[in-house]
């Protein structure tokens, strides 16, 4: 493989990477100073907006993991990071919002929230056997060890394409609902909450390249091989 090949299939998902996560950085750390004037937390907007959805079975908790905010589905909670749960900013409006839209995708059986959840026990076996794989596959140059890295890296992919479409529609609600309730201005408080939830969104777009990125690696070794 040649070094511009190496370099296209690596460095730019890497770049891309990088990019996104000092986007997010960049967004949050700017509007997490911006206070809403609804003078509401995290944890008091994502209550107030899953009572409004009529969903009364998903807890909401504060976790100690920086922008560590989730949804879990298998057990209808909502994980809300310090910094979202108890803030009354802009930025924390967005990401509790956000996530309240992947609960009220659960609440109503969005197709692509369902998909991603069918495959998260096979990308889970794929993410603890991948290290394995790739260290057999290059240093004892066993070919069937890098056949099924392939397949490994094929399931991530497909693991982080459904997953952009189910990112994207929680953004899509969350940015609508927040006006609908009240809980950000048009103008300023708006935009801030775009900045934010686009800026979230380009690291799953970053992850989808890198798992693509490896994945044409692996297969260009093993045809070399």
């Amino acid at each position: 493989m040649n070094m511009s090949t190496y370099l296209l299939l690596i460095g730019v998902p890497l770049v891309l990477g990088l990019y996104a996560q000092m986007r997010v950085s960049s967004a949050f750390g700017k509007y997490k100073k911006v206070p809403a004037t609804s003078s509401i937390t995290g944890a008091q907007a994502a209550r107030e907006i899953l009572n409004a959805a009529k969903i009364h079975d998903v807890e909401v908790r504060e976790i100690n993991d920086m922008l560590g905010d989730h949804y879990d589905p298998s057990k209808k909670r909502l994980c809300l990071s310090t910094d979202v749960y108890n803030a009354q900013s802009v930025a924390a409006l967005g990401i509790a919002a956000h996530e309240c839209g992947h609960a009220i995708q659960h609440a109503r059986s969005y197709a692509p929230l369902k998909w991603r959840m069918s495959v998260v026990p096979v990308t889970q076996f794929a993410s603890q056997i991948l290290p394995l794989v790739i260290i057999g596959g290059f240093m004892f140059h066993i070919s069937g060890l890098i056949t099924l890295g392939i397949v490994c890296y094929a399931v991530l992919a497909f693991f982080q394409l459904i997953t952009l479409p189910v990112e994207f529609d929680a953004s899509k609600r969350a940015k609508v609902i927040l006006q609908q309730m009240g809980m950000i201005q048009p103008g300023g408080e708006a935009a801030g909450v775009n900045s934010v939830l686009n800026a979230a969104a380009l690291t799953y777009v970053a992850a989808f390249v890198a798992a693509l990125g490896n994945l044409a690696h692996l297969i260009m070794v093993r045809r070399h091989d």
